[in-house]
């Protein structure tokens, strides 16, 4: 029991009666904006170069562990 194209009829009338014409245009624009938006800053963000990490551990905490491993030995 699904949704048969006499209701998805109605509701699109119903949304257009609603809404208007002019609405409805105007909103699909601006949805087309955003996708149009949001590719070009996946773009952009392809061209960034690539952060990396480091998993070397800093020198402060090498430090620190060597001194702890001093004081407990």
């Amino acid at each position: 029991m699904g949704i048969s194209v006499w209701q998805i009829l109605i509701i699109a009338v119903v949304v257009v009666l609603l809404f208007g014409r002019g609405k409805i245009s105007e909103l699909m624009g601006d949805v087309a904006k955003g996708i149009k938006s949001f590719k070009k800053g996946m773009a952009e963000d392809d061209d960034a170069p690539a952060k990396t990490i480091d998993h070397q551990p800093s020198e402060t905490v090498s430090a620190q562990k060597a001194e702890d491993q001093s004081k407990a030995g």
